[in-house]
């Protein structure tokens, strides 16, 4: 594998103000990490091939007990070592004391990028002095070929691909931000010892801060992480779900973006109602004949997210599809149950 190449300047003259802008805007790459594995080798490489156009490298090595930090290291990385591992909130946080960068680039050890990823991150902090922060998406190809993999991972492209570019969040796979502005509103809350919600958590503080975060969708990265079906719905009901919808109540942040668009709403009802309509359908068989409108209204309401699917892995990826997407719907409900409950539980508790 390639080492990191240093950095050189040139002496160009620059023809106007924007290559201008270009060459003085700095960034730091900040890569937490913890037994990164295979993954995080290919995420090594490609940061190899784009490191003559970032100011620094720098990998915290979480608490690893593989050689992920060595490695990093090996190839010219500045690596910072904690001897147990304190959740990606703290790593990125030690990243960004030591960064340089007047713009702080956070990805996570399981992606890949690419030279446009960089240039096209350049291109929009340079092209808008008021942009405070950056996020970007997935892109159309995931790392892992295993249907769920495929599938969660271009839901997430679809997701972020059809969302307002003026985001109302953060998200540390893939997110920038100027470095003024993250120390300004206190980093990432460190109390998030797991990877949770920490980088939503950042974004609620930018905005309520005053700041811009543009989702810019040409900003793409590849996502390598094998899901399985275990650590899909441990990571989105307890790791993302459920800490989020405290958030939301927290900051009582029910915008309509990404994963709490309206459609996203009417579909988690309309999911409920046909989980009632099979239940009582045993009894009444009237409500199986309304569980099959309550499907029907589901498909149309949710049939651009089926045409993505169609589109681009085919009929039969798109029907196996349906079902978790649906159940998707369905945990959701049940995790905004729990974290609302949580929530409320405890400031009456803390209240009292």
């Amino acid at each position: 594998m390639p080492s990191f190449p240093e950095k050189k300047f040139s002496n160009k003259i620059f023809s106007d103000s924007s290559d201008l802008a270009k060459s003085t805007l700095t960034i730091s790459l900040i890569v937490p990490v913890l037994n990164g594995g295979e993954n995080f080798r290919q995420c090594l490489q490609s940061v190899s091939k784009v490191a003559e156009k970032l100011s620094e490298i720098i990998v915290i090595d979480d608490g690893s007990t593989d050689d992920s930090g060595k490695l990093a290291a090996e190839l010219g990385a500045k690596v910072i070592t904690f001897p147990a591992p304190g959740g990606p909130a703290r790593a990125r946080n030690k990243g960004a004391e030591v960064a340089r960068g007047d713009i702080l680039f956070f990805i996570d050890a399981d992606v890949t990028l690419t030279v446009e990823t960089i240039d096209r991150l350049i291109t929009a902090f340079s092209h808008s002095p008021n942009l405070d922060a950056l996020i970007g998406s997935y892109d159309d190809s995931p790392g892992a070929s295993n249907f769920l993999s495929q599938y969660k991972n271009l839901f997430h492209h679809y997701t972020h691909q059809t969302s307002s570019e003026e985001a109302s969040t953060f998200w540390g796979a893939c997110g920038a931000v100027r470095r003024d502005a993250f120390w300004a509103v206190g980093g990432f809350d460190e109390r998030y010892r797991y990877p949770s919600v920490e980088d939503i958590e950042l974004g609620y503080r930018l905005k309520q801060a005053g700041c811009r975060i543009k989702l810019d969708k040409t900003v793409q990265v590849k996502h390598l992480k094998d899901w399985r079906v275990v650590s899909l719905l441990r990571a989105e009901i307890f790791y993302r779900a459920i800490p989020w919808t405290e958030l939301l109540w927290r900051d009582r942040q029910f915008s309509n973006d990404l994963n709490l668009k309206n459609s996203s709403r009417l579909s988690l009802i309309l999911t409920y109602l046909l989980v009632i309509c099979l239940m009582g359908g045993w009894w009444w068989s009237i409500l199986c004949l309304v569980g099959l409108g309550v499907s029907l209204a589901l498909l149309l309401l949710n049939l651009p997210v089926y045409r993505f699917f169609l589109q681009k892995r085919g009929i039969l990826f798109t029907f196996g599809v349906i079902p978790w997407h649906w159940l998707y719907f369905f945990y959701g409900g049940l995790a905004f149950v729990i974290g609302t409950i949580r929530y409320h539980l405890y400031h009456r508790l803390k209240i009292h």
